[in-house]
């Protein structure tokens, strides 16, 4: 047998059922199955009689609904009264506990068997405090502080191979004057955003403050309401313009309404029932519809031609653009090598040894090779190299890593000089006479310095030089020669103090012929 339902929820369905609802809503709403819902409104439909039989019969209503009596408006007071009603007082005091609805709604099904649905306490803990939702509060902005940009699918391109597509539309709106400005991409780059956005700022005649965007992949590499993480060539973009970017909360598309209301605009009025044969077509179709319809209508809310408004209000508010555009350039991120070296375009490029092993950020184009750290600071300038070729700075090469030729003359003939002025005269005299193979030598030289005394260093240099002779051997020989090593002394074996070798062995036979003591 089926489960009858309590007495105020079947008059409530046949009441909702009179005034129009849908069985679906009506369950929904009072927290019931819909066929339950079909069973309760079915009972309640008056009984087909044959006709001509006189017979009437009363209409039948579910179990339990008997003695339903007073007003229609009576009626519809008690089924619209909530089910939470009994149990008020018992909810403002569990409130005033600081419990939430639905810990309300538990204690009310374990120790009252409560036997609707959580949505009833929900509505009426919120008709208790006070609450419900608040309308959504519209901000203006003041002329050129704020743009909205957004994406929307375009209209077909139709190639003349038969290809067929659909573009994305690009739509940027000034939040102050509605002025828009739309443009079809084949896809959503990072390159073709700050393309399109470009352009925007080109034709609006000036940048915005600030720039209200969701969080695209193009733009936006890591979502945070408080702190977004944005891509780099989009970061480098807003500095380059002086516009701030500022991406909403996720999931939050009324957080720019305007924009999301203009990419509806575009795909209903300027773009629905049209197919072009190239996004170019397509672009100059958005152009001349961008000027001719949408910059003369009257906007709904600022009850104002959209193009005049701009020209006389806010244009002149917008920032002044720059002399030139930004930069184009491509840009990735690398690992440095253990070489030191990133690789670019098939060529490779030294970075600060304190970089070994992390991520940098390169971004190059025709003529240059720029090196960022995580921080966007940049770490080194390139000239951009042919395919195959390095670029390996002095600066980025450590310096324990440098070996003494590479150090070359210059460096060892001012290391050598520091000994002595004859050293100093011989060394410039040995380099002159033997070329590049004497950098070895002034290394050697060098090598002497810490094994001898520098007076003696310059004397054979002194030697050598009037002679000379500009082999490091030769000076080894000259130094080892001189008297700086210590004298070695002819040992005496008569002298007075010293008593002859003889005394000694007799003290020593003595010593043992004597008993040792017990």
């Amino acid at each position: 047998m089926a489960n009858q339902l309590k007495m105020d929820k079947a008059q409530a369905i046949r009441l909702l059922a009179e005034r129009g609802w849908s069985r679906r809503r009506i369950a929904r709403e009072l927290g019931i199955h819909h066929t339950t819902v079909a069973r309760y409104v079915q009972a309640s439909k008056p009984t087909k009689v044959p006709a001509g039989s006189g017979l009437s019969k009363p209409t039948k209503v579910p179990t339990g609904s008997e003695g339903l009596e007073g007003s229609p408006d009576e009626a519809e007071c008690e089924a619209s009264r909530s089910f939470c009603e009994p149990f008020r007082e018992l909810i403002l005091e569990k409130l005033g506990q600081g419990l939430s609805a639905q810990r309300i709604y538990q204690d009310l099904v374990a120790e009252h068997d409560f036997g609707y649905a959580y949505d009833s306490v929900k509505r009426y803990v919120r008709r208790l405090q006070g609450g419900g939702e608040l309308p959504y509060r519209r901000l203006e902005c003041e002329p050129g502080q704020e743009a909205q940009v957004d994406f929307g699918r375009g209209a077909p391109v139709v190639e003349a191979s038969g290809r067929r597509r659909r573009p994305h539309v690009l739509r940027v709106v000034l939040s102050c004057s509605r002025k828009g400005y739309s443009e079809a991409v084949d896809r959503q780059t990072t390159d073709n955003f700050i393309r399109c956005l470009e352009n925007a700022f080109w034709h609006f005649g000036g940048a915005p403050q600030t720039l209200v965007l969701d969080n695209l992949r193009a733009a936006v590499t890591k979502a945070d309401w408080f702190d977004p993480e944005l891509n780099p060539k989009v970061r480098s973009f807003g500095d380059h313009y002086g516009v701030a970017i500022l991406p909403t909360r996720p999931r939050m598309p009324r957080h720019k309404g305007k924009v999301e209301r203009g990419v509806d605009y575009v795909q209903e009025n300027g773009l629905k029932g049209h197919q072009f044969s190239s996004i170019q077509e397509e672009n100059q179709h958005l152009l001349d519809w961008e000027t001719n319809v949408a910059d003369t209508r009257i906007h709904g809310t600022t009850r104002k031609q959209v193009g005049r408004f701009f020209q006389e209000v806010e244009r002149p508010a917008l920032q002044t653009l720059p002399l030139e555009r930004f930069p184009s350039f491509r840009e990735a991120q690398r690992i440095v090598h253990r070489d030191g070296h990133v690789a670019v375009a098939k060529a490779c490029y030294s970075v600060p040894p304190e970089y070994l092993g992390r991520d940098v950020w390169v971004r190059w184009d025709s003529r240059l090779v720029r090196i960022f750290d995580a921080q966007m600071d940049q770490i080194a300038l390139h000239a951009r190299q042919a395919e195959g070729g390095f670029s390996t700075q002095n600066s980025h090469i450590a310096t324990e890593k440098i070996n003494g030729v590479e150090r070359g003359a210059t460096y060892w003939l001012s290391r050598v000089s520091l000994i002595g002025d004859h050293t100093r005269d011989w060394a410039a005299a040995m380099l002159q006479a033997r070329g590049v193979e004497g950098v070895r030598v002034l290394m050697g030289l060098e090598q002497l310095a810490r094994k001898y005394k520098s007076r003696a260093i310059e004397r054979a240099c002194e030697l050598a030089l009037a002679h000379g002779a500009y082999r490091l051997r030769t000076l080894r020989q000259l130094i080892e020669r001189q008297g700086d090593k210590q004298q070695q002394f002819d040992f005496v074996e008569d002298h007075p103090v010293i008593r002859p070798l003889i005394t000694y062995s007799q003290f020593v036979q003595s010593a043992f012929r004597k008993e040792p003591v017990r």
